[in-house]
């Protein structure tokens, strides 16, 4: 199978294509915005394109291809708070990967949404609860979830949304300052530098390895799928405190951390997905916080 990933040197994006390559033809479309291309130097075989996602129509000239993951999304609400023009490039973006594939014949598009969607409202959080405006970011994906069942009502695109929750990992080093607070939190405690908490630190996040994202993305390859949105967790919460004292314990030291006032409006307080739809297409999460944080331990640190 010929398979396109949008946004491919990016976190999740090199992440998907290590595992993809090993059985498919992958091409990858990546404007490096917050991607590398050093997170792909080790893997073999892939064809990759500098280019927007934006530009697809008038610009990029693929092979044909069978499937598209469109993870070429920016994919951090501060990007959006600094310029909120993304909005707009974002949806822009969608609507010409699914035209794209709308005219090519592509089988189905996987797209990259976001857990941040439920801000304000109460987990365990259910893919068909009301979302609330909250800011850029989660407007943005909500429209591309509209444009999504759009052309699955007009042209019968098959699509599927992944309400990706707290994704940590390697390769997150292009991410900088927008990277998941844990990997954050591991880069300045590994040199001994407090991490900074908003708050009391009792905001919670369903923190998932970015390997469960990966499985849940790969298992959409084999499953018949019309129009889905599909929250992709772990079904179970940690507090930012948490965090602190599980790095503490695998780095061996007694860091504490730094408290500052909230300085966001609408921040997201709480995310837990409920997973029990991704569940019915084989999904099951792998790693708990403490393994994935010894993966990424291993991984940056070797």
């Amino acid at each position: 199978m010929k398979i396109l990933v949008t946004g491919g040197a990016g976190f999740i994006g090199s992440n998907l294509v290590e595992e993809l390559s090993k059985e498919h033809k992958i091409i990858v479309l990546d404007n490096f915005h917050s991607g590398n291309i050093s997170n792909l130097e080790k893997i073999k075989g892939i064809t990759l394109i500098n280019g927007s996602c934006n530009d697809i129509l008038k610009n990029i000239k693929f092979p044909e291809v069978d499937m598209i993951y469109h993870l070429g999304i920016p994919s951090s609400s501060p990007m959006y708070r600094e310029k909120p023009s993304l909005v707009g490039e974002a949806i822009n973006g969608a609507i010409e990967v699914f035209e794209f594939g709308m005219g090519e014949g592509v089988e189905k598009i996987i797209y990259a949404s976001s857990s941040s969607l439920y801000s304000g409202l109460t987990p365990p959080h259910k893919e068909d609860m009301e979302i609330q405006v909250t800011d850029y970011y989660t407007e943005a994906r909500l429209a591309i979830e509209r444009i999504a069942k759009l052309y699955n009502k007009l042209y019968g695109v098959k699509s599927a949304g992944l309400r990706f929750c707290s994704v940590y990992g390697p390769h997150e080093e292009a991410k900088g300052e927008y990277a998941n607070i844990v990997t954050q939190f591991l880069w300045k405690m590994k040199r001994g530098v407090a991490p900074e908490i908003y708050g009391d630190g009792l905001q919670s996040r369903d923190f998932v390895f970015v390997k469960d994202v990966v499985q849940a993305c790969t298992l959409m390859i084999e499953n018949n799928i019309d129009y889905e949105i599909l929250n992709v967790g772990t079904g179970e919460a940690f507090t930012f405190n948490d965090v602190v004292t599980i790095l503490n314990h695998k780095l061996k030291t007694k860091i504490k951390a730094k408290h500052i006032d909230m300085p966001i409006q609408n921040y997201v307080n709480q995310t837990l997905a409920d997973i029990s739809r991704i569940k019915k297409f084989g999904y099951s999460p792998k790693y708990s916080l403490e393994q994935g944080i010894d993966e990424l331990i291993a991984r940056t640190f070797k």
